[in-house]
């Protein structure tokens, strides 16, 4: 059997891996202060219009899956 995990451990996974967040964070700050953003998404763009029915029907499918929108998206919205 396992021994428990100290809970003043720096690697916690229970709620989230804390190390793993602060990487993907900087990673994702520095993409964004990098400039290449606009490249990236003009990248991204479908190349074809059978790709870009593809990409739409997989947002559709996943959309499927969705409980909804999030309420807190709207919070504040309609005042």
């Amino acid at each position: 059997m396992s021994k428990p995990q100290d809970p003043k451990s720096p690697d916690i996974q229970g709620e989230g891996n804390y190390e793993a967040t602060r990487r993907y964070d900087k990673a994702t700050t520095d993409f964004v202060q990098s400039g290449k953003v606009d490249q990236a998404a003009r990248d991204a763009r479908p190349k074809s219009e059978a790709e870009a029915e593809e990409m739409k029907k997989a947002e559709q499918e996943g959309k499927s899956h969705a409980k909804g929108e999030d309420p807190a998206l709207r919070k504040g919205a309609s005042k």
